[in-house]
């Protein structure tokens, strides 16, 4: 199997180290793995592309490269330069230091490296480790993503749905719990959720020189969320399967939409 592997944290990323170390085991003895990841960090760029200015890309070691450009913009280059005579079966984005679960989910350039690769026809999963009170004192935070992930991801690739009943490719989300490899409980799937009167909010500052900056925070990752999501799910110490695709159109509200137009 030939692997490409990226995330939103940066090519010197300890989570990146530990999903290399997952597809490894994945890809076997005469499997192939492949790196395309930013060349600095880029949390929290969602599924954005570099599309008004050039990326430029540099080659670190054999099968291992580094863009100046989003995990969106890694795929790309992966898919159409580096690895263009010879496609990955498998793209792999993560493991980001932190959760993509509940709204996060929106944000998320690791999940937007995951996304790019579905939009190319390709098989994706993203791959977070919630962090938290569990991880703090662990010599490996993602000790969970690392043990548990190989099995996982094998689950999903021999059992795992695929298809759509739209255009879009189907990808994976998993989300590890904030606890140690022995006190993950079990593995679920899951829905998106959304933590209860949680958000992105920004912090005003004043530089030296006067100039007035804004600082973005986030809000609680452990306050109340959709009960059976994967917030929830992650919270009791599971570690939660989402399946998505880059297909936004609310499917409960169409049938009411087409009627208000088709009557008036």
């Amino acid at each position: 199997m030939r692997i490409l592997i990226t995330n939103d944290d940066g090519i010197n990323a300890p989570g990146l180290a530990a999903l290399a170390d997952i597809a490894r085991e994945l890809a076997g003895p005469d499997g192939e793995v492949w790196t395309v990841a930013p060349a600095f960090e880029q949390s929290g760029v969602g599924h954005c592309i570099s599309y008004t200015q050039p990326t430029m890309i540099a080659k670190f070691d054999d099968r291992r490269f580094a863009a100046e450009g989003s995990p969106a913009d890694c795929v790309l280059a992966a898919l159409y330069d580096v690895m263009r005579d010879a496609p990955p079966d498998l793209v792999l984005s993560g493991v980001n230091r932190g959760n993509t679960s509940g709204e996060n989910v929106m944000y998320s350039g690791t999940i937007g490296g995951a996304m790019e690769a579905a939009l190319q026809g390709l098989p994706a999963i993203a791959l977070s480790q919630y962090m938290g009170v569990g991880t703090v004192n662990l010599a490996d935070p993602f000790e969970a993503a690392r043990q548990h992930g190989p099995r996982i991801i094998r689950q999903i690739l021999d059992h795992g749905d695929w298809s759509s009943d739209t255009d879009y490719t189907l990808f994976y989300n998993i989300n590890f719990p904030p606890t140690s490899a022995a006190d993950v409980r079990g593995t679920r799937a899951s829905i998106q959720g959304r933590r209860r009167g949680s958000n992105f909010e920004v912090e005003a500052n004043i530089a030296p020189n006067g100039r007035r900056f804004f600082w973005v925070v986030g809000g609680s990752q452990t306050v109340p969320a959709t009960p059976g999501s994967d917030v929830d799910l992650n919270m009791q110490g599971y570690v939660s399967v989402t399946p998505m695709r880059a297909d936004l159109t609310c499917r409960d509200s169409l049938t009411g939409l087409v009627k208000i137009f088709e009557d008036g």
